[in-house]
């Protein structure tokens, strides 16, 4: 990594001074990449691991005191010093509890874009500022820029690994205190340095499954806090065809999980979840990947974040996701206020799915974003 290469995710301000950097260090490649990239510029670095989730480590698949070994490993290897910081009370009080309540309410939510925005830079940043740090590091694929004088968010490098769909609801105030080493460089790259490097992560593979949580049989994780009500599945005519464990565990588009066999007079082609009827535990299935009852043209959305602290005004055209790792899909934006946001997609699209967040673009600059309400 060259002196220019870490220019380009290290703004002048701060290559200029000597602010105190508190790294993110999860104990992946990517933190490991962060914190030696800072390192390799001069900075002066701290670390800070967060345990976010109790849990006994024979309950699931998160092992974090394997986690936090390699972090301490890796921190060992560069010479940084780290601490452990619990936040599991925020992360239950302002990530999980909105979690459950969404999938009560039938809706589909996005865990890790609450959890940027609660735990990683918010809760963090008030630990990393209470150590002395000036900003913190962290191992997301986004690049930070500016733009007419304000901070901006670009997606990473890496479109494979690009993770600012997550990161919508970051704003001036947490852009102004972090930066993304990791962010101008691919993910092999981002491996090779580390193996180069003697890191400890170098080959470990990439964390999966809900934010924290880590990978599991997501049913029946879910089914501890919210109990199943086993109901019918039915057809948009309202013909039974199969039961399911519970409407709420389900959304828009899935396919695997439904159990329907032959149905009399109905084609051998697969079902798909195409609405969830709470009001009376059913379940509404149709047959085709692109059904017309699973496509939608536009949304409303609320609970709206702007990364440049407003919306630019409406009617506006630019690009959007409305879910991780979709291709960037021609949109304009009919209206936006304070609290509502209106979207007309260009071409119908799959499966919008209340709950999850609608995030707009204007070519590779992160706009801002909103959880998706309503299509039609």
């Amino acid at each position: 990594m060259t002196s220019c290469a870490a220019e380009r995710w290290l703004p002048a301000a701060l290559a200029g001074s000597d602010p105190h950097v508190v790294v993110a260090m999860s104990g992946g490649v990517d933190s490991s990449v962060a914190a030696l990239l800072a390192r390799r510029a001069g900075l002066r670095c701290t670390a800070l691991f967060m345990k976010n989730w109790h849990e006994p480590a024979d309950a699931g698949q998160c092992h974090w005191e394997d986690d936090v070994a390699d972090a301490l490993a890796v921190c060992e290897r560069l010479g940084i010093e780290i601490n452990t910081v619990d936040l599991s009370a925020a992360y239950w009080d302002e990530v999980f509890a909105d979690f459950l309540a969404e999938y009560r309410r039938g809706r589909t939510p996005n865990p890790d874009v609450l959890c940027n925005r609660e735990i990683k830079f918010k809760a963090f940043l008030d630990e990393a500022r209470a150590v002395g740090g000036d900003v913190i590091a962290t191992g997301h694929y986004v690049r930070r820029g500016a733009h007419a004088g304000r901070h901006t968010l670009e997606k990473g490098l890496d479109p494979n690994k690009d993770q600012s769909y997550f990161l919508y609801t970051l704003g001036q105030a947490q852009l102004g205190h972090a930066l993304f080493p990791v962010g101008e460089l691919p993910k092999r790259e981002v491996r090779a340095l580390a193996r180069e490097a003697g890191l400890p992560t170098h080959e470990k593979k990439d964390s999966t499954g809900i934010c924290f949580i880590g990978e599991r049989r997501f049913r029946e994780f879910l089914a501890q806090y919210v109990p199943a009500q086993p109901g019918v599945i039915v057809t948009l005519d309202g013909i039974p065809v199969g039961e399911h464990h519970g409407a709420v565990y389900y959304t828009l588009g899935q396919r695997e999980g439904l159990g329907i066999g032959g149905v009399r007079g109905a084609a051998q082609a697969p079902w798909f979840v195409v609405a969830k009827d709470l009001a009376n535990n059913e379940l509404v299935v149709a047959q085709g990947h692109d059904h017309p009852a699973l496509m939608s043209r536009e949304l409303e959305a609320g609970s709206l974040s702007w990364v440049a602290g407003t919306a630019p005004p409406a009617p506006f055209a630019c690009r959007a996701k409305t879910r991780y790792r979709q291709p960037d899909q021609a949109c304009t934006v009919v209206s936006v206020t304070a609290e509502r946001l209106h979207v007309r997609f260009d071409a119908p699209q799959r499966a919008v799915t209340p709950g999850q967040s609608v995030v707009l673009y204007d070519g590779a600059r992160l706009l801002g974003g909103g959880i998706i309400d309503s299509t039609r």
